[in-house]
């Protein structure tokens, strides 16, 4: 018998919801980073010309998808040797599904994580293993977890750190799967993929992005895995088996955002600057900042609990997470996202300076 799913996080996150909405100003909400910024109209419109679409996609992509998602793993990842390529529906569907289609007994996840890598394990009826950043002191498991930058912390793996990963990978004959949703959207440090540093060698190795950060797309479910051509191959047979399909308005939709970076630079402008407006403000009124440095989050702490930090923000309008609902470790840390408008960014840096 599955052990019991937990709760779902945001659920508790409510009471404090409805205090910030009572805010004679109204709330500003930084809790779940749901993206506010508009989906840039090249994409819309291939999304919309791709509207007449009676038959079935194709659960591998389009060859056009599978070209562009090549294309870009080489040139902005610095991904090398032979690898395959698969569209997801959103990365979420992805984490919560991996350890169940591999059938995965042992999965160790980071100790400070995003949720749904242990929901993954559980789904599984898998054991989930909480692991610190050294790989070096991994134990034995079938599937490892990496995610970097890392949600909802902001913090970058070393190249040492991801060649240590990479190392307990093929030591142990184990997959692992690099979580780089947020790799485009550094701020004081430098993201590298798990593929940059594979030397060409995939086995075992997979790396998973989104679309709905870089491209303003979350509502689109659009996201791709990379890597080991083998395994990609056995997952893919699974997922046609289970009609497991990006819509193909949706793919053509990527294969255009895929081709261009310079809506991906405005992008990322917008959460640094924003980032930049609120980190004072929060020093201010007492919390440390933390990593931080890449993503699209601050993670910080006055050393209360983390319910008496969100409380405290309620009172003032502003909705953050608490550290706790991402593992024991950020029980006294709260999470606050930057998928909010520039004016509701000020707004709270008003609100906390006052």
């Amino acid at each position: 018998m599955r052990e019991q799913l937990p709760d779902f996080p945001w659920d508790a996150l409510a009471p404090y919801g409805d205090i910030a909405r009572s805010h004679p100003d109204g709330i500003i909400d930084l809790s779940q980073g749901t993206p506010v910024d508009p989906t840039p109209e090249f994409i819309q419109k291939s999304f919309r010309d791709a509207s007449n679409s009676p038959g079935y996609p194709v659960t591998a992509g389009t060859p056009e998808l599978r070209v562009a998602i090549k294309e870009w793993a080489t040139h902005r990842l610095g991904a090398s040797g032979e690898f395959d390529v698969l569209p997801l529906i959103g990365s979420k569907e992805l984490v919560a599904w991996l350890p169940t289609i591999l059938e995965s007994r042992k999965v160790l996840i980071p100790k400070i994580a995003y949720p749904t890598y242990h929901v993954g394990a559980l789904i599984a009826q898998a054991q989930s293993i909480e692991v610190e950043i050294d790989a070096s002191t991994w134990p034995s498991a079938d599937l490892a977890w990496m995610n970097s930058p890392s949600n909802p912390t902001g913090r970058t793996h070393s190249v040492e750190e991801i060649r240590a990963c990479i190392q307990w990978a093929r030591t142990n004959n184990s997959i692992l799967v690099s979580d780089e949703c947020y790799v485009e959207f550094d701020h004081t440090a430098t993201s590298y993929s798990v593929l940059s540093q594979s030397g060409g060698d995939n086995r075992n190795i997979l790396a998973v992005h989104s679309l709905s950060k870089r491209s303003s797309m979350a509502g689109y479910r659009a996201a791709f895995m990379i890597g080991d051509s083998v395994l990609i191959a056995r997952i893919r047979e699974l997922r046609k088996h289970g009609g497991m399909m990006v819509p193909l308005p949706v793919q053509k939709a990527m294969t255009v955002a895929l081709g261009d970076d310079h809506h991906v630079a405005e992008q990322r402008s917008r959460y640094n600057s924003r980032r930049d407006v609120l980190r004072p403000a929060l020093e201010a009124a007492g919390f440390h900042i933390e990593f931080s440095n890449s993503g699209l989050y601050l993670w910080c702490t006055r050393g209360e609990d983390a319910w008496e930090s969100v409380d405290w923000l309620a009172h003032r309008g502003i909705l953050a997470t608490p550290g706790s609902f991402y593992g024991l470790a950020g029980a006294r840390h709260i999470r606050l996202a930057m998928t909010a408008t520039d004016e509701h960014i000020e707004s709270a840096a008003h609100r906390l300076k006052a």
